[in-house]
C-alpha cells in the first residue's frame, strides 16, 4: 500500500495521514493563476511552499485528469490508494543538487504522492542516484520506503500529472509561481541545477530569468550533459532566490530524461545517466 486505505477511490485528504502530506484542512487552496501567484509569493517557508502547491486546484484539466487516474486506477494498482494531488518537491531542505523534472507521471508520483516514485523513470533515475552517492537506495516505490535524497532535492516543473505527459503552456505558466517559490528558498545553498529533458530545462532558465539571474542569452540549447556556469552575482533586480556575491556559481546540466521512451531505444543508457549525475554529485564535495 502506497498510502492512505487500501482500495480508496479518489485522491487523498489533506491531513488524514497519507505518509508525508505537507497539507492539512486548513491549508489554503489556489483555485485559479492568481491565487497561485499570491499564495506562492506569500509563503513563509519551504514547508509551507510544498503544502500549498500540494492542494492547488489552478488548472481545471489537470485536476480532472489527475482524480480521474486516482478514481479508475491501472488495473495493476487496484487494490492501492492513489494520492491524486499535486506534487511538492522533496529531499535537502539545503540541498547542493537540485534535479528538475517535467511533471508526475500518472499512475507514478500522482499515486504515491512523491515525484518519480514508483514507476520506470525513477527505477533508472534512483538507482543512479545511489550509484552516485545521492540517494540512500537504489529504489523507491512508496513515499514512506525510507528513501533519502543525499545534498539533493527533487522537483517537477508542473506539479500535476498531465494527459500524455503533455501540459498545456497555460498549465506550465499558471505552475510557474510555484518553483519560483520553491527556489527561493533552496538556490542559496544550491551549486548544480541536473534538468531531466528539453522541458526542465527551459522552465530552468525561465525561472532563473524571472528570479533576476543573469541567464546567458541567448538561451543555452538543451543537450545531454550540456553544462553552462551561471554566476552567482545578482542582476540589479534580482529577487530572493539570488545569493550572496561570494557564493559559488550555478552550474546548469542538461540530462535526457529516463523516460521509457528514452531509456527503451537507448537514447539514454545507464553510464550516460551516471556521467551527468556523477557530475552532479562532485558540487557535494565543494
Amino acid at each position: 500500500m502506497t498510502g492512505g486505505t487500501a482500495g480508496t477511490a479518489g485522491p487523498a485528504v489533506p491531513g488524514t495521514g497519507w505518509p508525508g502530506d505537507p497539507a492539512t484542512a486548513a491549508t489554503p487552496v489556489a483555485g485559479e493563476p492568481r491565487q497561485v501567484r499570491e499564495l506562492a509569493e506569500g509563503a513563509p517557508s519551504l514547508a509551507d511552499v510544498g503544502a500549498r502547491v500540494s492542494v492547488c486546484r489552478a488548472c481545471p484539466r489537470l485536476v480532472e485528469w489527475r482524480e480521474d487516474v486516482a478514481t479508475t486506477k491501472r488495473a495493476a494498482f487496484a487494490g492501492e490508494a492513489y494520492w491524486g494531488r499535486p506534487i511538492a518537491g522533496w529531499g535537502a531542505l539545503d540541498p547542493t543538487v537540485l534535479i528538475v523534472g517535467l511533471a508526475p507521471a500518472a499512475h507514478g508520483g500522482n499515486r504515491t504522492g512523491r515525484v518519480f516514485t514508483g514507476d520506470r523513470s525513477g527505477d533508472w533515475l534512483f538507482g543512479s542516484l545511489y550509484r552516485v552517492g545521492l540517494a540512500a537506495s537504489p529504489t523507491s516505490v512508496r513515499a514512506d520506503d525510507g528513501q533519502r535524497l543525499i545534498g539533493a532535492r527533487m522537483v517537477a516543473a508542473v506539479r500535476c500529472a498531465p494527459p500524455g505527459n503533455q501540459p498545456t503552456p497555460a498549465e506550465r505558466d499558471t505552475c510557474a509561481p510555484w518553483l519560483d517559490a520553491e527556489l527561493a528558498f533552496v538556490l542559496p545553498s544550491v551549486h548544480v541545477v541536473v534538468a531531466l529533458g528539453g522541458f526542465a530545462w527551459t522552465a530552468v532558465w525561465t525561472a532563473l530569468a524571472r528570479a533576476g539571474w543573469p541567464v546567458p542569452r541567448p538561451r543555452p540549447s538543451f543537450g545531454h550533459a550540456a553544462e553552462v556556469v551561471v554566476p552567482r552575482s545578482p542582476a540589479p533586480d534580482a529577487a530572493p532566490g539570488a545569493a550572496p556575491d561570494d557564493a559559488p556559481d550555478l552550474v546548469v546540466l542538461g540530462c535526457y530524461h529516463p523516460s521509457q521512451q528514452n531509456t527503451f531505444t537507448g537514447k539514454l543508457t545507464e553510464p550516460m545517466l551516471d556521467a551527468v549525475l556523477a557530475r552532479a554529485a562532485t558540487f557535494t564535495l565543494t
